[in-house]
Formats: structure tokens, sequence, C-alpha cells
């Protein structure tokens, strides 16, 4: 099996031992050795979605077959993803895995445990480190699991739809404003959960975010990902929110040119008034 020269196989076994070692860092022991090794981990992390981040989810796995077992396991290492470039570089890794077009139900399962251990990393916060309490306040406030996290998902786009539009009619003060870098790290992580309909409220604010920068504060995977879920109605947008996906990002202006040029040509079309009804729709 091909490795990575920037990610040496015996680098990536040994940091699948210590993410076995530590468990779940509930001894002291654990919890002193995971701190000494952060710095050290963040690197090999990093390293590692710069390696994957341009390959297909198929060739990643490929690649490095053990790493659904070692992503899984730091995700729930309390002490990992209680720092916070370790939670996000995680988040990063999975989001490269995520297959946008499964195509047999092992890759329609992955997705299903990438999207679990996102909704686990985004709610993550210092109480949650034992997981008895937090299924115990769960039960309390009178939700299931899957309820409390469907509800914490929606508060969490409430929430970021707010603080992008706040900034954005706030845009001359400079203390209160977003960073590029975070309104980034927010696009890449909603590409795997694009298609979800509580999430269409934070696409829309995201696309029409521009913020006080020159540059594309965007990811390309994130507008690239909206545009191919737009075209192929798996979301539906705002006629505002389409526009200014195309005009930021001209790559997909020219793929939704081409989509509409290959539907004229393929369907029977038996008056000009479809073909209208055609170029309406597709906005262009």
């Amino acid at each position: 099996m091909a490795q990575d020269a920037t990610v040496p196989r015996l680098n990536f076994g040994y940091w699948l031992d210590k993410a076995v070692e530590w468990g779940q860092a509930t001894a002291l022991e654990s919890q002193k050795d995971v701190c000494l090794h952060l710095p050290q981990l963040q690197e090999f992390l990093h390293q590692l979605y710069e390696t994957i981040k341009h390959s297909r989810s198929a060739v990643a796995i490929q690649q490095f077959p053990l790493i659904g077992q070692l992503l899984g396991r730091l995700c729930w290492n309390p002490f990992v993803i209680g720092y916070d470039e370790s939670q996000k570089t995680l988040m990063y890794c999975l989001c490269c895995l995520y297959s946008s077009e499964p195509q047999n139900a092992v890759e329609l399962k992955a997705n299903s445990w990438i999207r679990s251990l996102l909704c686990h990393l985004l709610s993550s916060s210092k109480w949650e480190s034992n997981e008895a309490e937090t299924s115990t306040f769960i039960s309390a406030l009178g939700y299931t699991s899957a309820d409390y996290y469907c509800h914490l998902v929606k508060n969490m786009v409430v929430s970021l739809v707010t603080e992008l539009r706040e900034n954005q009619f706030n845009g001359l003060n400079i203390q209160g404003s977003i960073s590029a870098s975070r309104v980034n790290a927010v696009s890449i992580c909603c590409v795997p959960l694009i298609t979800l309909p509580d999430l269409t409220p934070l696409l829309e604010t995201l696309l029409l975010y521009h913020g006080g920068s020159s540059k594309e504060i965007l990811s390309s995977e994130f507008l690239e990902a909206v545009n191919e879920a737009f075209l192929k109605k798996k979301i539906s947008l705002p006629e505002s929110a389409v526009f200014s996906l195309w005009l930021r990002h001209l790559p997909s202006l020219e793929k939704a040119t081409l989509h509409l040029l290959d539907q004229l040509l393929s369907i029977q079309l038996t008056s000009l008034e479809e073909v209208a009804c055609v170029m309406k729709n597709s906005l262009l």
C-alpha cells in the first residue's frame, strides 16, 4: 500500500496506538500523556489533512485503511477535542472522508457515521466530557439524544446566522468583527452537511456575506458543493444567494451554464415555451 511521504506509515501507526492507549482519557496518566503530545498530534493531523484534502474519500481510505478508527477514537477523547486546533483539524479530515455521491451501502453508512461525529464535535464542551452526565442532562431536558442534537444544530445555525448578519451590518466595528479565517472554517464545516434542511439559512447567509476582506473568504470546496447540490436540486436557495454564489465563484457559474446546455440538448423540447421555462428555472 502506497503511503504519502509527508505522513509516514510508522507515524500513522504510532498515533493510532496512542489513540487506543489513551481511550477516552479517564485515567490521570492518560490525561497527562495526551497533554504532553498535543502539539505533535496537531502537527500530524495537519499533515494528514494536507495529504488527503484533494483526494476522493475512497482514495483517502484506500491510502489509510485505519483512518476511520484513528479519527473516531480521537473525536471521543475530551482532552484531544478540548484543544480548539485539534478539534478543527479533525473536522476538516472528516469532511475529506465524506462522499458527496455515495455509491454503495458502505459509503452511505460512512456518511452517517461522519455526520454523527461532526455533530458530536460541534456540540462538545467541557461539561460534556462525561458521557453519563451528558445523557442525564439530556434526559432532564425531556429530550432523546437524537432530538437534542437536532435542536442543537438548529440553535447553532440560528446563532451563526445572527452573528454573521450583525457583523455584516456593523462592518466598521473592527473589534466586533469576525475574522475571515473563522468564516472560512465555518464554510468548510458545512460541506458534509449542506443537504440538511436546517442548514439552509446558514448557507444563504454565508453566500451573501462578504466581510471586509478583498479576497474570497469562503472555501472553494464549500462553493463547489453548494453549486453541485443546487444544480441537482438537493437544496433550494433564494435567487439572491444563487447569484451571489455565481458572482463570487466563476467556476460554479461555468458549471451551471454547461448544466443548462446539457439539459437543453438532452431533453425533448417541443416548443419555445418549454425552452424558455427550462432557462427561467435555471436562473441563468
